[in-house]
């Protein structure tokens, strides 16, 4: 199955996944706009449609799918299952280190393919890749439903992503929305 980016940005509209208004992206920028991947996966034959949409997209032949806690949790799981491969995530330690627990393994040489719900620098697939080529495994791509980056971000391996999107972002200290008085809003998985 494969899905248009505008089909994937309805998708994304008729569940109230596209937010607008002043939001604190991971990343630590800001943007006026935010996709929430989970308002879309909470509904698992819209997860099941993109998991395999991206597994096609990503045309990586693999022996596991590995993902970024929180965000591509379920993505991963979909993208994984449509490969027929299993899924792994990393998740942050105290340290705020990406670190695989609940005894995941990787056996060195295994190929993996990272799977984010949206990248916007393509720092946590970055860490992951770095955890991963760590303990031995190697990547051959990274794929995401959403690429904030406008196509921008570098990953060091090839990648796919469902919709590309140029979204404007700032640093705190430029944000025209702060200037404004804006409240803003962190409606992303790590805390404030």
């Amino acid at each position: 199955m494969s899905l248009t980016a505008e089909e994937v940005l309805d998708l994304f509209r008729r569940t109230g996944a596209f937010l607008e208004g002043h939001f604190l992206l991971t990343s630590g920028l800001h943007s006026p706009k935010y996709l929430q991947c989970a308002l879309v996966l909470q509904y698992p034959q819209h997860a099941e449609t993109l998991g395999r949409a991206l597994a096609r997209a990503a045309a990586a032949e693999v022996d596991f799918v590995a993902s970024p806690a929180m965000g591509g949790l379920i993505i991963g799981h979909e993208v994984a299952r449509a490969l027929g491969v299993r899924h792994i995530f990393a998740e942050r330690d105290a340290q705020r280190r990406m670190t695989l627990r609940r005894g995941f393994a990787v056996r060195p040489g295994e190929r993996a393919l990272i799977v984010e719900d949206v990248i916007t620098t393509g720092g946590s697939t970055m860490e992951v890749a770095e955890l991963l080529r760590g303990l031995g495994a190697e990547v051959v791509a990274a794929a995401s439903i959403i690429d904030r980056s406008g196509g921008a971000a570098d990953l060091g391996v090839p990648r796919a992503a469902l919709a590309t999107l140029t979204v404007e972002t700032w640093p705190p200290e430029d944000c025209p929305l702060c200037r404004s008085g804006a409240a803003v809003m962190k409606p992303g998985s790590r805390a404030l």
